[in-house]
Formats: C-alpha cells, sequence, structure tokens
C-alpha cells in the first residue's frame, strides 16, 4: 500500500519565516529540491538582509565536516549583522559516529539566540526518523520535508510560469505537462521554457504540451499500458521501443509496466466492488485528481480477469528475465504479444 505522506504547505512557511523570523535550526530535506532552494534562498535574506556582510553566512561540506568545525562556526559571533547563517550541505545524519552523533545533539540543543543553523539533507541522506540521532536533533529543529506540491498549487505555479513568459496556458495544458513531465518543479521549468519558446501564438494548449514536452519513463509506461486498453498495440509497441532509445533497462521498464498493471488492477477492481477514489488512491499511489480520473478511465477499458492475468503475465516474465538465457529485450516483446492474446 503507497505510503500517505503530508504535503508541505510552502506558502505557510513562508508566511511563518517572514512573520516570526527565522529559527536557530532547521532540517531540510524531501525530494523538491525547487523548493527547498527558494526556501534557503529566502531564509538568507531574513538572517542578511540585503548589503549585510557575507562574514555571517557559512557554507560547509558535510562530508568533510568535523563537529567541532561546526560548533565553532554555529558559536562564532556576528560580524555587522545580527545574525549567522550556517548552512550544512552533505552531512550523512543517518550513518553518523556514535561520538559524533551525541556532539550534533550537543550542537543543536544549544544554537545561540544570534545564529541560525541549517542541515540541507537530500536524495540518498534524506533522514532515516527511525533513527535515534535523528529523532534527537528533531526534538530540537524545525523540520522541513520539501514534497511535491498539490495539483492545485502545481498547476498555478505552472500557469504563473508560462505567463512569465507572455504565454496563457489553461488548467489542461498544465495537467498535460504534470502527466508528461512529472511533477518536480525543476523538472518542469526547463520544459515550460521551451514549449514557450516554441508556440507561435499566445496561448499553450493541452495539444501543444503533448507535442513538445519530453515524457519521462513513467508518463511513457502509462502511455503503453492505456494503448494496450484500447488493443492499440503499433502504439504499445512504439511506446516501448522509445523507452528502450532512452537507454531504460529491461528489466527496469518490465517493473514500471508489472507497477502500472498493478494499479490499474488495483482500480479496476475499486470500481467492481464500489470500493471509492480514497481507496484507489491509497493502493495506487496516485497523487493528483486528473491522473486518478486517467487511471480509472483506462482500467475501465480491461476486464478484471484481464487485468488479473496482465499482472500474472508481468511477474512470470520477470522470473523469465531473472532465470533464463533469453534475451530480456525479446522478453519484453513477447510479453506486449501475450498481452494482446491472453489479456482482452
Amino acid at each position: 500500500m503507497a505510503k500517505n505522506e503530508e504535503k508541505l504547505n510552502y506558502a505557510a512557511i513562508k508566511r511563518e519565516l517572514k512573520q516570526n523570523g527565522p529559527a536557530r535550526l532547521y532540517l531540510l530535506h524531501g525530494e523538491e529540491d525547487y523548493l527547498l532552494e527558494s526556501f534557503i534562498a529566502d531564509l538568507t535574506r531574513e538572517c542578511l538582509p540585503e548589503g549585510a556582510d557575507d562574514f555571517s553566512l557559512r557554507e560547509l561540506d558535510g562530508a568533510s565536516l568535523t563537529m567541532q568545525q561546526l560548533a565553532d562556526s554555529v558559536d562564532a559571533l556576528p560580524f555587522a549583522t545580527e545574525r549567522t547563517l550556517t548552512i550544512v550541505r552533505g552531512l550523512d545524519l543517518n550513518h553518523l559516529r556514535e561520538q559524533d552523533a551525541k556532539a550534533l545533539e550537543a550542537i543543536a540543543s544549544d544554537v545561540p539566540e544570534y545564529a541560525t543553523l541549517a542541515l540541507v539533507c537530500r536524495g540518498a541522506q534524506e533522514p532515516d526518523g527511525r533513527l535515534k540521532a535523528v529523532k534527537a536533533l528533531r526534538r530540537h529543529a524545525r523540520d522541513l520535508n520539501f514534497t511535491e506540491q498539490e495539483e492545485t498549487q502545481l498547476v498555478r505555479w505552472i500557469a504563473r510560469r508560462f505567463a512569465a513568459l507572455g504565454k496563457s496556458a489553461d488548467s489542461a495544458a498544465c495537467e498535460a505537462l504534470i502527466y508528461a513531465g512529472g511533477s518536480l518543479m525543476s523538472a518542469l521549468i526547463p520544459e515550460i521554457e521551451k514549449i514557450a519558446a516554441a508556440v507561435k501564438g499566445d496561448a499553450v494548449s493541452a495539444s501543444d504540451v503533448e507535442g513538445l514536452a519530453f515524457r519521462i519513463p513513467a508518463a511513457r509506461v502509462f502511455d503503453m499500458t492505456d494503448a494496450i486498453s484500447v488493443r492499440d498495440f503499433d502504439k504499445a509497441a512504439l511506446c516501448l521501443a522509445d523507452l528502450l532509445a532512452m537507454g531504460e533497462e529491461p528489466l527496469k521498464i518490465l517493473g514500471a509496466i508489472g507497477y502500472n498493471m498493478r494499479r490499474l488492477y488495483a482500480a479496476r477492481l475499486a470500481g467492481a466492488e464500489r470500493l471509492g477514489d480514497g481507496f484507489v488512491k491509497r493502493c495506487t499511489g496516485v497523487k493528483f485528481p486528473f491522473m486518478l480520473r486517467r487511471l480509472t478511465e483506462s482500467a475501465s477499458r480491461f476486464s478484471l480477469d484481464g487485468l488479473r492475468r496482465a499482472v500474472e503475465l508481468c511477474a512470470e516474465t520477470d522470473y523469465a528475465m531473472k532465470s533464463s538465457a533469453s534475451g530480456d529485450e525479446e522478453l519484453l516483446r513477447e510479453l506486449l504479444a501475450r498481452f494482446a492474446v491472453e489479456c482482452a
């Protein structure tokens, strides 16, 4: 079952920063790196107003940092400013030695009133909340997990980015871009700029986006299973060829196909048993209402038995890839052929 993750209200934390001023300690993490970096920029402006001396700003590399160096930075007095700001990137909280973990907790529990310490943990260094060191740190820190934004906020943000480039984009165009390029803002920005430059008129339509946007592998896999749902196996084969041309590994492609077939099966089962949209969201991890509509529409074009068999075929192909000498790409093509015959 998909993990239910509370979305960060970015507007609220910006208001909090403006109204209450900087906290002493921040733990900043999450996959939405555009918003994370935007918050660091806002935090820097609050700690060091425009024209302030950069001597009060220290950016440290956590990979080579000692706890004594960190303590010295945090305890150093401001120079021609009211506050200091220490930003640490690359400190792996999940693999700290016990001695360093204790020293870090001591620093975190006693950050001076004139100082702000921001620990930035991204990617593989995402803090593991089960660990004692992370739990201890969170007792003292303003813990901000920069998650993907809700559909409404993301659609508005995309529309504003297009507007800044002199183009209007309706909700259908914005949704098409999220479908094609995903929901992370840093990946969407170059796509918005590319589409805005290519469209000649003032308005960007959904068809413009569909024709111009780069489609991430997850979108291409959904295109493939959607094509299978309407028995367009030529298009499904073209989607597979595109994924292979993008350099995607056959086993990863198969994993994505199997994942999407399981989501379709859950949606179809929910429809048959009248379990409701909430059940589908919990089981599939679908994040946006428009994606839920696409999923349920695609699922409705399959029979329940057909989707059950599709899930079985994916499992059989996975076993074949891991245990036989057959070519993995050929096994994927064979899987599409079996979908056509056995999942109608």
